[in-house]
This record gives C-alpha cells, structure tokens and sequence, in this order.
C-alpha cells in the first residue's frame, strides 16, 4: 500500500472514530432517542470546510455518508424513516 493510499485509510479510521466518538456522548443519539441529522453530526464534528463554488457543505457531506453506511452495517447505528442517525 503506498503512503498516500494509507494516509486516507487511516484518515477514513479517524473520521469513523470521531464520529461514533460524538454519537456516544450525545443524548439525541442514545437509543429510543430522536437522533441527529447528518448534517448536524458533520458540522458539529467539525468535518465542514465552509461553503466554496461546487463544494458547498452539502456537498461535503457525501464522504461522511459512507461512514454512517460502515457503522450502520457493523449494527452500530441505525437510520430512521425521519432520516435521522441514532445508536440501535
């Protein structure tokens, strides 16, 4: 694996971390809970770079989806119909 390939592998680790990190501290994320958008848990986790041309904050959220999607398959949280993220 060359350095740049596992920089962003351990980037995409980090990123993970930090995210299920939030989510076990925050009461909206506890199970039987609301849960949170994930606009809301990318800001507050720090992840927005700000609003640029073709790279809006809405934007930016994509790669953090797939992060969700990871923990959602390991039956670590669970999306609800109202499209908020909670633990199970």
């Amino acid at each position: 694996m060359n350095t740049f390939t596992k920089r962003g592998a351990n980037l995409r680790i980090e990123a993970k971390k930090i995210v299920f990190e939030f989510m076990r501290i925050s009461y909206l994320c506890q199970p039987n809970r609301e849960g949170m958008r994930l606009s809301e848990i990318f800001r507050v986790c720090g992840f927005n770079w700000g609003e640029y041309e073709n790279a809006t904050s809405s934007n930016q959220q994509y790669w953090l989806v797939a992060r969700m999607r990871e923990l959602k398959e390991e039956g670590r949280v669970v999306r609800l119909p109202s499209k908020k993220w909670r633990f199970c």
